[in-house]
Protein backbone atom coordinates (compact mmCIF):
# COMPACT_ATOMS: atom_id res chain seq x y z
CA UNK A 1 0.00 0.00 0.00
CA UNK A 2 1.27 3.06 -1.12
CA UNK A 3 2.33 5.88 1.81
CA UNK A 4 2.14 9.59 1.58
CA UNK A 5 3.26 11.99 3.71
CA UNK A 6 1.50 15.34 4.74
CA UNK A 7 2.20 17.99 7.30
CA UNK A 8 -0.51 18.28 9.78
CA UNK A 9 0.39 20.84 12.58
CA UNK A 10 -3.42 21.73 13.27
CA UNK A 11 -3.87 18.28 14.14
CA UNK A 12 -0.95 18.71 16.98
CA UNK A 13 -3.58 20.38 19.17
CA UNK A 14 -6.96 18.72 19.12
CA UNK A 15 -9.74 20.58 21.23
CA UNK A 16 -13.23 19.26 21.69
CA UNK A 17 -15.99 21.62 21.85
CA UNK A 18 -15.99 25.29 20.04
CA UNK A 19 -18.12 26.86 23.66
CA UNK A 20 -16.61 29.21 25.37
CA UNK A 21 -13.21 27.78 26.97
CA UNK A 22 -12.55 25.71 23.28
CA UNK A 23 -12.46 28.67 21.41
CA UNK A 24 -10.64 31.31 23.94
CA UNK A 25 -7.81 28.74 24.20
CA UNK A 26 -7.55 27.99 20.82
CA UNK A 27 -7.24 31.86 20.37
CA UNK A 28 -4.94 32.41 22.99
CA UNK A 29 -3.03 29.63 21.68
CA UNK A 30 -3.46 31.32 17.94
CA UNK A 31 -1.93 34.33 19.79
CA UNK A 32 0.97 32.85 20.61
CA UNK A 33 1.87 31.45 17.25
CA UNK A 34 0.19 28.17 18.17
CA UNK A 35 -1.67 26.09 16.11
CA UNK A 36 -4.73 23.95 17.04
CA UNK A 37 -7.88 22.20 16.12
CA UNK A 38 -11.45 22.58 17.28
CA UNK A 39 -13.92 19.88 16.75
CA UNK A 40 -17.05 20.69 17.41
CA UNK A 41 -20.05 18.61 17.49
CA UNK A 42 -23.10 20.89 16.10
CA UNK A 43 -23.21 21.59 12.51
CA UNK A 44 -22.58 25.26 13.61
CA UNK A 45 -21.61 27.75 16.84
CA UNK A 46 -23.97 27.18 19.17
CA UNK A 47 -25.21 29.58 21.82
CA UNK A 48 -27.35 27.47 24.49
CA UNK A 49 -28.31 29.32 27.61
CA UNK A 50 -28.30 32.72 25.45
CA UNK A 51 -26.52 35.03 27.29
CA UNK A 52 -24.44 34.93 30.40
CA UNK A 53 -22.74 37.66 33.63
CA UNK A 54 -19.76 38.45 32.44
CA UNK A 55 -17.72 40.61 35.44
CA UNK A 56 -14.45 42.20 35.82
CA UNK A 57 -12.62 38.86 35.54
CA UNK A 58 -13.63 37.84 32.22
CA UNK A 59 -13.25 40.88 30.50
CA UNK A 60 -9.75 41.03 31.96
CA UNK A 61 -9.24 37.75 29.53
CA UNK A 62 -11.16 39.06 26.29
CA UNK A 63 -8.73 42.20 26.59
CA UNK A 64 -5.62 39.44 26.65
CA UNK A 65 -7.68 37.88 23.73
CA UNK A 66 -7.93 40.98 21.53
CA UNK A 67 -12.02 40.92 21.88
CA UNK A 68 -12.56 42.66 24.82
CA UNK A 69 -13.57 46.26 23.14
CA UNK A 70 -15.87 44.67 20.78
CA UNK A 71 -17.89 43.06 23.29
CA UNK A 72 -18.27 46.31 25.17
CA UNK A 73 -19.80 48.42 22.30
CA UNK A 74 -22.52 45.30 22.07
CA UNK A 75 -23.15 45.05 25.52
CA UNK A 76 -24.66 48.04 28.60
CA UNK A 77 -22.58 47.94 31.07
CA UNK A 78 -24.48 47.47 34.32
CA UNK A 79 -24.52 50.38 37.49
CA UNK A 80 -25.92 49.02 39.99
CA UNK A 81 -27.03 45.15 41.72
CA UNK A 82 -30.36 45.13 43.50
CA UNK A 83 -31.33 42.60 45.89
CA UNK A 84 -34.60 42.41 46.72
CA UNK A 85 -36.75 39.85 49.17
CA UNK A 86 -39.23 38.21 46.84
CA UNK A 87 -41.62 37.39 49.93
CA UNK A 88 -41.29 41.63 50.72
CA UNK A 89 -40.90 43.11 47.47
CA UNK A 90 -38.42 45.20 49.27
CA UNK A 91 -34.73 46.26 48.50
CA UNK A 92 -32.57 44.51 51.02
CA UNK A 93 -29.12 45.53 49.65
CA UNK A 94 -27.87 48.04 47.08
CA UNK A 95 -24.39 47.75 45.55
CA UNK A 96 -22.65 50.15 42.97
CA UNK A 97 -20.72 48.23 40.07
CA UNK A 98 -18.53 51.03 39.22
CA UNK A 99 -17.03 51.39 42.62
CA UNK A 100 -13.52 51.04 42.58
CA UNK A 101 -11.69 47.10 43.87
CA UNK A 102 -8.03 46.62 44.80
CA UNK A 103 -7.54 45.57 40.74
CA UNK A 104 -9.48 48.30 39.28
CA UNK A 105 -13.04 49.47 38.81
CA UNK A 106 -15.34 46.67 38.71
CA UNK A 107 -17.14 45.64 34.77
CA UNK A 108 -20.07 43.93 34.42
CA UNK A 109 -22.27 43.32 31.45
CA UNK A 110 -24.43 40.54 30.77
CA UNK A 111 -23.05 39.37 27.44
CA UNK A 112 -24.66 37.43 24.62
CA UNK A 113 -23.50 33.71 24.20
CA UNK A 114 -23.80 34.10 20.37
CA UNK A 115 -22.05 37.43 20.15
CA UNK A 116 -19.11 36.60 22.28
CA UNK A 117 -18.62 32.78 20.71
CA UNK A 118 -18.74 34.83 16.84
CA UNK A 119 -15.87 37.40 18.08
CA UNK A 120 -13.49 34.45 19.37
CA UNK A 121 -14.33 32.69 15.80
CA UNK A 122 -13.91 35.32 13.78
CA UNK A 123 -10.30 35.89 15.04
CA UNK A 124 -8.84 32.14 14.55
CA UNK A 125 -8.22 30.93 11.00
CA UNK A 126 -10.46 29.95 8.83
CA UNK A 127 -9.67 26.26 9.25
CA UNK A 128 -9.59 26.20 12.97
CA UNK A 129 -12.73 24.59 13.59
CA UNK A 130 -14.57 21.61 12.09
CA UNK A 131 -18.11 21.07 12.38
CA UNK A 132 -20.34 18.12 12.69
CA UNK A 133 -17.09 16.18 14.34
CA UNK A 134 -18.63 14.82 17.68
CA UNK A 135 -16.09 12.26 19.49
CA UNK A 136 -17.45 9.95 21.46
CA UNK A 137 -14.94 7.79 22.77
CA UNK A 138 -11.35 8.51 23.77
CA UNK A 139 -9.11 4.71 22.81
CA UNK A 140 -5.93 3.40 23.49
CA UNK A 141 -3.75 1.38 21.44
CA UNK A 142 -0.26 0.83 22.67
CA UNK A 143 1.50 4.47 22.42
CA UNK A 144 -1.31 5.60 19.69
CA UNK A 145 -4.63 7.73 21.17
CA UNK A 146 -7.34 6.97 18.84
CA UNK A 147 -10.40 9.55 18.95
CA UNK A 148 -13.57 7.63 17.20
CA UNK A 149 -15.84 10.09 15.92
CA UNK A 150 -19.73 9.72 15.94
CA UNK A 151 -19.49 9.56 11.44
CA UNK A 152 -16.97 6.61 12.18
CA UNK A 153 -14.09 8.30 11.18
CA UNK A 154 -10.97 8.05 13.78
CA UNK A 155 -8.11 10.50 14.59
CA UNK A 156 -4.94 8.46 15.43
CA UNK A 157 -2.42 10.47 17.48
CA UNK A 158 1.18 8.48 18.83
CA UNK A 159 1.93 10.82 21.75
CA UNK A 160 5.37 9.75 22.41
CA UNK A 161 6.88 10.41 18.89
CA UNK A 162 6.98 13.33 16.30
CA UNK A 163 5.21 11.24 13.46
CA UNK A 164 1.62 10.16 13.84
CA UNK A 165 -0.44 7.31 11.63
CA UNK A 166 -3.74 9.39 10.95
CA UNK A 167 -7.03 8.17 9.18
CA UNK A 168 -8.30 11.21 7.60
CA UNK A 169 -11.85 12.31 9.28
CA UNK A 170 -13.33 12.45 6.18
CA UNK A 171 -13.49 8.81 5.90
CA UNK A 172 -15.01 6.10 7.54
CA UNK A 173 -13.06 3.42 8.89
CA UNK A 174 -14.37 1.07 6.13
CA UNK A 175 -13.24 3.17 3.65
CA UNK A 176 -10.18 3.75 5.13
CA UNK A 177 -9.23 0.29 4.69
CA UNK A 178 -9.44 0.66 1.45
CA UNK A 179 -7.31 4.52 1.33
CA UNK A 180 -3.72 5.12 1.27
CA UNK A 181 -2.20 5.12 4.93
CA UNK A 182 -0.87 9.06 5.48
CA UNK A 183 2.20 9.39 7.17
CA UNK A 184 1.41 12.69 9.77
CA UNK A 185 4.86 14.70 10.12
CA UNK A 186 4.26 16.37 13.40
CA UNK A 187 5.46 19.76 14.02
CA UNK A 188 5.10 19.15 18.18
CA UNK A 189 3.41 16.44 20.12
CA UNK A 190 -0.38 16.25 20.14
CA UNK A 191 -2.36 17.47 22.97
CA UNK A 192 -6.10 16.47 23.69
CA UNK A 193 -7.45 19.30 25.51
CA UNK A 194 -11.63 18.71 26.48
CA UNK A 195 -13.63 21.54 26.37
CA UNK A 196 -17.17 19.27 25.77
CA UNK A 197 -19.11 20.37 28.56
CA UNK A 198 -20.81 18.65 31.38
CA UNK A 199 -20.92 15.27 29.68
CA UNK A 200 -17.63 15.35 28.65
CA UNK A 201 -15.72 12.69 27.25
CA UNK A 202 -12.48 13.30 27.62
CA UNK A 203 -13.52 14.18 31.53
CA UNK A 204 -14.32 10.78 31.85
CA UNK A 205 -11.37 9.45 30.11
CA UNK A 206 -9.14 11.30 32.55
CA UNK A 207 -11.47 9.40 35.37
CA UNK A 208 -13.40 12.90 37.06
CA UNK A 209 -16.66 12.74 39.08
CA UNK A 210 -19.68 12.28 37.53
CA UNK A 211 -21.51 15.91 37.89
CA UNK A 212 -24.23 14.99 40.63
CA UNK A 213 -27.77 16.90 40.68
CA UNK A 214 -27.86 19.91 43.26
CA UNK A 215 -31.74 19.33 43.75
CA UNK A 216 -32.53 22.40 41.84
CA UNK A 217 -33.67 23.05 38.31
CA UNK A 218 -33.11 26.35 36.36
CA UNK A 219 -35.01 28.38 33.41
CA UNK A 220 -33.22 30.62 31.72
CA UNK A 221 -35.23 33.35 29.31
CA UNK A 222 -34.13 36.51 27.01
CA UNK A 223 -36.28 38.58 26.02
CA UNK A 224 -36.75 40.84 22.18
CA UNK A 225 -37.39 44.66 22.56
CA UNK A 226 -36.03 45.56 18.81
CA UNK A 227 -37.64 49.36 19.81
CA UNK A 228 -35.48 49.39 23.27
CA UNK A 229 -36.88 48.69 26.43
CA UNK A 230 -36.88 51.84 28.53
CA UNK A 231 -34.93 49.89 31.79
CA UNK A 232 -32.09 51.28 34.10
CA UNK A 233 -28.64 49.72 33.35
CA UNK A 234 -28.90 47.65 36.72
CA UNK A 235 -29.12 43.99 37.77
CA UNK A 236 -31.95 42.91 39.84
CA UNK A 237 -31.55 39.96 42.05
CA UNK A 238 -34.74 38.27 43.59
CA UNK A 239 -34.29 35.57 46.70
CA UNK A 240 -35.84 33.71 48.69
CA UNK A 241 -37.85 30.67 47.82
CA UNK A 242 -37.24 30.91 44.33
CA UNK A 243 -33.83 32.69 42.54
CA UNK A 244 -34.80 35.10 39.89
CA UNK A 245 -32.04 37.22 38.99
CA UNK A 246 -32.66 39.86 35.80
CA UNK A 247 -30.06 41.06 33.33
CA UNK A 248 -29.56 43.19 30.56
CA UNK A 249 -30.55 42.80 26.81
CA UNK A 250 -32.84 41.30 29.04
CA UNK A 251 -31.30 38.19 30.36
CA UNK A 252 -32.94 36.44 33.51
CA UNK A 253 -32.66 32.86 35.14
CA UNK A 254 -34.77 31.14 37.21
CA UNK A 255 -33.75 28.65 39.92
CA UNK A 256 -36.01 26.05 42.06
CA UNK A 257 -36.01 23.22 44.33
CA UNK A 258 -38.82 20.86 42.36
CA UNK A 259 -41.45 19.36 44.91
CA UNK A 260 -43.54 16.25 44.09
CA UNK A 261 -46.45 18.90 43.28
CA UNK A 262 -44.67 20.73 40.31
CA UNK A 263 -45.95 19.43 37.36
CA UNK A 264 -43.44 21.06 35.31
CA UNK A 265 -40.15 19.24 35.58
CA UNK A 266 -37.71 20.47 33.44
CA UNK A 267 -35.90 20.35 30.33
CA UNK A 268 -38.69 17.49 28.79
CA UNK A 269 -40.76 20.27 29.46
CA UNK A 270 -42.30 22.23 26.43
CA UNK A 271 -40.75 25.63 26.45
CA UNK A 272 -44.60 26.85 26.96
CA UNK A 273 -45.13 24.85 30.03
CA UNK A 274 -42.06 26.58 31.27
CA UNK A 275 -42.97 30.27 30.78
CA UNK A 276 -46.74 29.24 32.66
CA UNK A 277 -44.68 27.30 35.20
CA UNK A 278 -42.58 30.31 36.04
CA UNK A 279 -45.48 32.74 35.99
CA UNK A 280 -47.50 30.68 37.86
CA UNK A 281 -44.77 30.94 40.97
CA UNK A 282 -45.25 34.69 41.02
CA UNK A 283 -48.40 35.51 40.22
CA UNK A 284 -49.86 37.10 43.47
CA UNK A 285 -46.61 37.68 44.66
CA UNK A 286 -44.48 40.88 45.06
CA UNK A 287 -42.95 40.86 42.27
CA UNK A 288 -42.93 44.06 39.69
CA UNK A 289 -45.15 43.87 36.75
CA UNK A 290 -42.65 44.59 34.65
CA UNK A 291 -40.56 41.33 35.49
CA UNK A 292 -43.74 39.14 34.50
CA UNK A 293 -43.75 40.99 31.10
CA UNK A 294 -40.55 40.61 30.25
CA UNK A 295 -41.05 36.71 31.06
CA UNK A 296 -44.03 36.71 29.17
CA UNK A 297 -41.74 38.08 25.97
CA UNK A 298 -38.41 35.58 26.55
CA UNK A 299 -37.70 32.58 24.82
CA UNK A 300 -36.74 30.40 27.28
CA UNK A 301 -34.66 27.15 28.00
CA UNK A 302 -35.17 24.26 31.23
CA UNK A 303 -32.41 22.44 32.69
CA UNK A 304 -31.83 20.37 35.95
CA UNK A 305 -28.42 22.27 37.77
CA UNK A 306 -25.70 19.90 38.09
CA UNK A 307 -21.96 20.25 40.04
CA UNK A 308 -19.42 18.51 40.13
CA UNK A 309 -18.42 18.02 44.05
CA UNK A 310 -15.83 20.15 44.59
CA UNK A 311 -14.11 17.65 47.38
CA UNK A 312 -13.63 15.21 43.90
CA UNK A 313 -11.55 18.06 42.21
CA UNK A 314 -8.96 18.39 45.26
CA UNK A 315 -7.25 15.18 44.12
CA UNK A 316 -8.40 14.37 40.58
CA UNK A 317 -6.59 14.59 37.32
CA UNK A 318 -7.36 17.51 35.74
CA UNK A 319 -4.51 16.74 33.26
CA UNK A 320 -2.89 13.72 32.80
CA UNK A 321 0.01 13.35 30.05
CA UNK A 322 -0.72 15.45 27.32
CA UNK A 323 -4.65 15.58 28.09
CA UNK A 324 -6.52 18.01 30.32
CA UNK A 325 -9.89 19.44 30.15
CA UNK A 326 -11.34 23.06 30.93
CA UNK A 327 -14.81 25.04 31.28
CA UNK A 328 -18.07 22.99 32.12
CA UNK A 329 -15.82 20.09 31.70
CA UNK A 330 -13.66 20.79 34.76
CA UNK A 331 -15.84 22.77 36.62
CA UNK A 332 -19.79 22.16 36.29
CA UNK A 333 -21.06 24.43 38.58
CA UNK A 334 -24.66 26.11 39.72
CA UNK A 335 -25.28 29.96 38.08
CA UNK A 336 -25.69 31.56 41.73
CA UNK A 337 -22.30 33.13 41.03
CA UNK A 338 -22.65 34.07 37.67
CA UNK A 339 -19.01 32.33 36.84
CA UNK A 340 -19.68 29.68 34.93
CA UNK A 341 -18.93 31.44 31.21
CA UNK A 342 -16.23 34.30 33.46
CA UNK A 343 -14.18 30.98 34.43
CA UNK A 344 -14.49 29.49 31.34
CA UNK A 345 -12.44 32.07 29.91
CA UNK A 346 -9.72 32.10 32.67
CA UNK A 347 -9.32 28.52 31.55
CA UNK A 348 -8.75 29.29 28.04
CA UNK A 349 -6.10 31.93 28.64
CA UNK A 350 -4.68 29.92 31.35
CA UNK A 351 -3.82 26.98 29.76
CA UNK A 352 -3.29 28.89 26.38
CA UNK A 353 -0.32 30.57 28.37
CA UNK A 354 1.07 27.71 30.48
CA UNK A 355 0.98 25.18 27.20
CA UNK A 356 1.91 27.83 24.69
CA UNK A 357 5.02 28.61 27.09
CA UNK A 358 5.87 24.88 26.82
CA UNK A 359 5.44 24.18 23.04
CA UNK A 360 7.41 27.30 22.09
CA UNK A 361 10.39 26.30 24.43
CA UNK A 362 11.89 24.14 21.70
CA UNK A 363 11.88 20.81 20.25
CA UNK A 364 14.06 17.73 20.72
CA UNK A 365 13.34 14.76 23.42
CA UNK A 366 12.26 16.77 26.13
CA UNK A 367 9.58 18.71 24.86
CA UNK A 368 6.84 15.77 25.62
CA UNK A 369 8.08 16.81 29.36
CA UNK A 370 7.58 20.31 28.89
CA UNK A 371 3.77 19.66 27.59
CA UNK A 372 3.23 17.37 30.10
CA UNK A 373 4.57 20.17 33.23
CA UNK A 374 2.96 23.07 31.11
CA UNK A 375 -0.40 21.44 31.56
CA UNK A 376 0.15 20.43 35.26
CA UNK A 377 0.98 23.91 35.88
CA UNK A 378 -2.52 25.07 34.34
CA UNK A 379 -4.03 22.18 36.62
CA UNK A 380 -2.55 23.29 39.81
CA UNK A 381 -3.50 27.11 39.24
CA UNK A 382 -6.98 26.07 38.10
CA UNK A 383 -7.84 22.99 40.91
CA UNK A 384 -8.37 25.62 43.90
CA UNK A 385 -9.87 28.04 42.08
CA UNK A 386 -12.32 26.08 41.06
CA UNK A 387 -12.97 24.76 43.92
CA UNK A 388 -14.03 28.16 45.74
CA UNK A 389 -16.27 28.56 42.78
CA UNK A 390 -18.32 25.60 43.02
CA UNK A 391 -18.20 25.42 46.47
CA UNK A 392 -19.63 29.14 47.19
CA UNK A 393 -21.45 29.20 43.89
CA UNK A 394 -23.48 26.07 46.16
CA UNK A 395 -23.70 27.84 49.54
CA UNK A 396 -25.27 30.89 47.89
CA UNK A 397 -27.78 28.93 46.02
CA UNK A 398 -28.25 27.25 48.95
CA UNK A 399 -28.56 30.02 50.84
CA UNK A 400 -31.06 32.12 48.59
CA UNK A 401 -33.27 29.80 47.90
CA UNK A 402 -33.49 28.34 51.76
CA UNK A 403 -37.41 27.60 53.11
CA UNK A 404 -35.99 27.61 56.66
CA UNK A 405 -37.53 30.72 58.92
CA UNK A 406 -34.80 30.89 60.66
CA UNK A 407 -32.23 31.23 57.71
CA UNK A 408 -34.76 33.19 55.40
CA UNK A 409 -35.04 35.77 58.65
CA UNK A 410 -31.15 36.19 58.57
CA UNK A 411 -30.50 35.85 54.62
CA UNK A 412 -33.50 39.06 54.43
CA UNK A 413 -31.50 40.53 57.17
CA UNK A 414 -28.06 40.62 57.50
CA UNK A 415 -26.83 38.10 55.15
CA UNK A 416 -27.96 39.58 51.90
CA UNK A 417 -25.01 42.38 51.80
CA UNK A 418 -22.97 39.67 52.68
CA UNK A 419 -23.49 37.36 49.37
CA UNK A 420 -23.77 40.00 47.37
CA UNK A 421 -20.61 41.35 47.99
CA UNK A 422 -19.14 37.80 48.11
CA UNK A 423 -20.33 37.96 44.05
CA UNK A 424 -18.20 40.83 43.97
CA UNK A 425 -15.18 39.51 45.57
CA UNK A 426 -15.05 36.29 43.53
CA UNK A 427 -14.96 38.38 40.33
CA UNK A 428 -11.85 40.99 41.57
CA UNK A 429 -9.33 38.30 40.00
CA UNK A 430 -7.28 38.36 37.76
CA UNK A 431 -5.63 35.22 35.92
CA UNK A 432 -3.25 36.54 34.13
CA UNK A 433 -1.64 37.71 30.70
CA UNK A 434 -1.13 35.59 27.64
Amino acid sequence: MQRKEETAGAEDIVIVGAGIAGLATALGLHRKGVRSLVLESSPALRASGFAFTTWKNAFRVLDALGVGDKIRKQHLQAQALHVISSSTGETVQELDLTVQRKRGPHEIRCVRRDLLLEALAEELPTDTIRYSSRIVSIEEDGSVKLLQLADGSVLRAKVEGVTALRTPLYLSQEAARDADQVDVQCSALQVLIGCDGINSVVAKWLSLAKPSYSGRSAVRGLAHYPDGHGFQPNFLQFVGQYGFRFGMDIYWFFTWSPSDNDKAGGADESAATMKQFVLSKFRGSNMPAEALAVIEKSDILASPLRFRSPLSLIAANISKSTVCVAGDALHPMTPDLGQGGCSALEDGVTLARCLGEAILGGGGAENQKRIEAGLREYAGIRRWRSVELIATAYVLGFVQQSRNAVLSFLRDRFLSGLLARRLLKMADYDCGTL
